[in-house]
C-alpha cells in the first residue's frame, strides 16, 4: 500500500527580522509562498499559507491500508515524531508562478505593503534576485510542510516550522530543524506505521472464575515484524528509509487490583516463533499459565476490564547506510472480563 503524506505545506517569512506591523481586518491576509510575516495583523495562522500535497510517498505496512483492528502504537516517553517539517518544493520558475499566483489578490490596505516586502526578499535582491532565476539547475526552493492531523488537532508543534522559504542547492542538507533528511524520514515513518489488535485468548474465554488461573495468548501468525518506507524524490533529491516495529511483550493489566498476573510482572516475552504465551489445553488444568490472571474476587454484576498492551522495539534503516534506534512504541487494547464466583471447581 502507498499513500501520500496528508500535510499542509506554507511557507513563511516569519525569521526575517524585517517589521511590518499593519492593521487590517481578519478577513484579508496574504496567502503567500514568501510567507507569515507578511499576513496582514489578525489573521489566524491556520488559515494562511498555502495547501500542498507533502510530496513523501509511504508504502509499507500504514495506517490506514485496510483492517479496522489495527492502528499506530503510542511512542513510550515524552518523544513525538516531527509536526512539521522542511522538503524541497519548487525550481526558481516554479516559485515565481506560485508566488505571482498567491499574491494576485485585491491590496487592500495593509496588504500592499506586505506585498511589497515580499517582492523585495524574492525578487528585487533583498537578499534574492529573481527567485534565484539565475540559479536554474544549481538548487531548489525549500518549504514548511504540516501534519494536518496534528495541525487540525491544534498541537502547538504543527506550528513551529516558521523559518522563512528558503534556496538550498544541491547536495547540499539545509542546516535548519526537521529539514528531510534519512531520519527525519524514518521518524515520519513511524507515525505512519500500522500495527495488529492486540485482544488476547483467553481460556476460558471472556467468562472465568475466582481463583481460576486463566491462560492469555497471541497467535503467531499476528504479531511479526512491520516496516513501513518513507520516500522522497524531487529535483535530484533523492532519499529513503525504512522504520521497522518488532513486537518484544506483552503487558496484562486486570483491570482490578484483586487479581494476580503469570508471571508476576504482567510482562510476558515473545516466544521465538513469534507467538507470546501459549495455548490452553486440556491436561493443563493443573499447570500454571506461562502468561495469563487469575482473579481473586468476583466481578458481581459487571465486568473487569483487561487491558493487553504490547510494546514493540523500533529501529530504522535509510539512504547512505544511515540507521539507529527511535522509541519503543506502545499499542493496546481493553476486553471485557466476567468473573463468577465458584466455591468448588470440577477440573
Amino acid at each position: 500500500m502507498h499513500s501520500v503524506a496528508s500535510v499542509r505545506t506554507f511557507t513563511t517569512i516569519g525569521a526575517l527580522t524585517v517589521a511590518c506591523v499593519i492593521a487590517v481586518s481578519t478577513s484579508a491576509f496574504a496567502k503567500d509562498p514568501g510567507g507569515s510575516q507578511f499576513d496582514v495583523e489578525g489573521s489566524n495562522e491556520k488559515d494562511s499559507g498555502q495547501t500542498l500535497e507533502s510530496s513523501i510517498v509511504f508504502s509499507g505496512s500504514t495506517k490506514g491500508s485496510g483492517g479496522e483492528s489495527s492502528g499506530g502504537f503510542t511512542p513510550i516517553g515524552n518523544w513525538s515524531p516531527p509536526a512539521c517539517w522542511y522538503e524541497p518544493k519548487w525550481t526558481p520558475a516554479e516559485f515565481a508562478t506560485e508566488f505571482q499566483k498567491e499574491w494576485d489578490i485585491p491590496h487592500a490596505s495593509g496588504v500592499g505593503e506586505a506585498y511589497n516586502l515580499a517582492q523585495d526578499h524574492y525578487k528585487n535582491g533583498n537578499p534574492y534576485e529573481d527567485f534565484n532565476e539565475s540559479e536554474t539547475g544549481k538548487g531548489l526552493w525549500w518549504s514548511a510542510v504540516r501534519d494536518t492531523d496534528r495541525e487540525e488537532a491544534g498541537d502547538p508543534a504543527a506550528f513551529a516550522c516558521d523559518t522563512a522559504t528558503f534556496w538550498v542547492e544541491n547536495g547540499e542538507t539545509p542546516n535548519v530543524e526537521n529539514a528531510v533528511t534519512p531520519d527525519i524520514l524514518a521518524q515520519l515513518a513511524y507515525n505512519r506505521i500500522k500495527v495488529p489488535d492486540t485482544k488476547v485468548t483467553l481460556a476460558p474465554e471472556t467468562t472465568t472464575k475466582v481463583n481460576l488461573p486463566t491462560w492469555a495468548w497471541l497467535d503467531q501468525a499476528e504479531f511479526k515484524e512491520v516496516s513501513v518506507t518513507a520516500s522522497l524524490n524531487v529535483g535530484g533529491v533523492n532519499i529513503q528509509a525504512t522504520t521497522t516495529a518488532k513486537p518484544v511483550s506483552l503487558k496484562l493489566e486486570p483491570g482490578t487490583a484483586d487479581a494476580e498476573t503469570y508471571p508476576s510482572s504482567g510482562e510476558c516475552a515473545f516466544n521465538d516463533d513469534g507467538s507470546i504465551g501459549e495455548p490452553y489445553a486440556k491436561g493443563k488444568a493443573d499447570r500454571t499459565p506461562p502468561c495469563g490472571i487469575k482473579y481473586l474476587r468476583s466481578s458481581g454484576d459487571g465486568t473487569y476490564k483487561l487491558q493487553a498492551t504490547v510494546t514493540w522495539e523500533v529501529t530504522w534503516t535509510g539512504t547512505g547506510g544511515a540507521g539507529g534506534d527511535l522509541p519503543n512504541g506502545t499499542f493496546g487494547a481493553d476486553q471485557e472480563v466476567v468473573v463468577q464466583e465458584i466455591q468448588s471447581v470440577n477440573r
